[in-house]
């Protein structure tokens, strides 16, 4: 393994969404996680856990939790741990007791990160949710989808992880940063409401400056103007254009043929629709690669809108390394880069079990204890 975060052990208790996803960049970065399935689970959504690559560079056991003997090997774990990470509904840890108060007071180094959609209190802390609901309640939905239809939910990719998985990676690397100097952990409460609402903090300041209209529709990001939206080719492909500079928005017009003396103007919406109406007809008379090529050269923010399969195929991206193939299965590649202590996969996703005996005598488990657990269905590691 190599990385930032050698030597770092993580206990991952497993979840869906913003957890893994959290757990498998400080994987990447290097840290030692070690994943731990409730015994029995269901495969959510089905399909082969080996292509599951939120949970890749990790071990595995699979823990019987509703056992007094599963719930003190898992003690066992986290006493030996940097962090713990857990995304389920308030008070689950607790019952189980395996909340943050016991293990924060047995584990004095111990940074506890917890993830939930709505908080660890308040009215909707122990409702159910899912990305398009945490996102609903910040106002950002409100603000995505077509002007004449109801908004358009962003797959789950702003709540789930740019909200939560980014944001509990943040918070717990904050938390190490403070421990170097404290000696001390520290609970770190993450949720996706939380960090949804972040991502919008700069809508909130133009509503203020006066440079974002109330409502839906008539804002330069929101799809509305000419020069930022996405337009359809002869073949049924897209581009997508982010003209926002006069120098750009300008380019952009004479690669369509169009004079931009006139269009000084263009931040004013007046014109817009009209604007975006013929040029959507020119658009229409070529392919999306000849657009390509008639701005290959040109700084128009004029980009192919590409499906994930020709994602990864593209030059540019390759020449990037943004993809990586790990066993014949391509997929995205560690980030952020470092220039000294690179990340890396080090190994595929795991089946619940897999690699963890290993990791369990790592960690210092009495491989009796293993044994016996493993041989009372109380355990899978192999």
């Amino acid at each position: 393994m190599s990385g930032p975060l050698i030597g770092l052990r993580i206990v991952e208790f497993a979840g869906l969404g913003p957890t893994p996803f959290a757990c498998m960049m400080l994987a990447d970065m290097g840290a030692e996680v070690l994943r731990i399935e409730r015994l029995g689970a269901d495969n959510f959504g089905g399909g082969d856990e080996r292509h599951n690559y939120l949970n890749r560079s990790r071990a595995s056991i699979a823990l019987d939790l509703k056992s007094p003997t599963g719930v003190t090997l898992a003690r066992d774990l986290i006493d030996r741990a940097d962090v713990v990470i857990e995304g389920f509904r308030p008070g689950v840890m607790e019952r189980l007791g395996l909340g943050p108060e016991p293990v924060m007071k047995a584990n004095e180094r111990l940074i506890y990160a917890r993830m939930t959609g709505w908080g660890q209190d308040g009215p909707q802390a122990n409702k159910a949710g899912h990305d398009i609901n945490y996102l609903s309640m910040t106002g950002a939905l409100y603000l995505m989808g077509p002007f004449d239809g109801p908004p358009m939910p962003p797959i789950n990719l702003v709540a789930n992880y740019g909200g939560g998985g980014m944001l509990m990676v943040t918070g717990v690397l904050a938390a190490l940063v403070e421990r170097g100097i404290s000696g001390r952990g520290q609970l770190v409460d993450a949720t996706m409401i939380d960090g949804a609402s972040q991502m919008i903090t700069q809508i909130y300041s133009w509503e203020q400056m006066g440079r974002w209209r109330p409502g839906r529709g008539g804002n330069v990001l929101d799809g509305s103007a000419y020069f930022y939206r996405c337009y359809e080719c002869s073949d049924g492909k897209f581009v997508a254009v982010g003209a926002l500079e006069p120098q750009f928005h300008d380019n952009f017009l004479m690669g369509l043929g169009i004079d931009p003396t006139g269009y000084g103007d263009h931040l004013d919406p007046t014109s817009w629709a009209e604007r975006a109406t013929a040029i959507a007809a020119i658009m229409l008379t070529r392919s999306r690669a000849e657009w390509a090529e008639v701005y290959k050269a040109v700084d128009a923010c004029l980009t192919p809108v590409l499906s994930p399969e020709e994602a990864v195929t593209d030059p540019a991206n390759i020449a990037r390394h943004v993809h990586v193939e790990i066993d014949g299965a391509v997929q995205p590649a560690p980030a952020p880069r470092f220039g000294r202590t690179r990340s890396e996969i080090s190994s595929g996703p795991p089946l619940p079990g897999e690699r963890g005996a290993d990791r369990l005598r790592d960690w210092g488990m009495d491989a009796g204890l293993i044994d016996r657990l493993v041989g009372e269905n109380k355990l899978r590691a192999a």
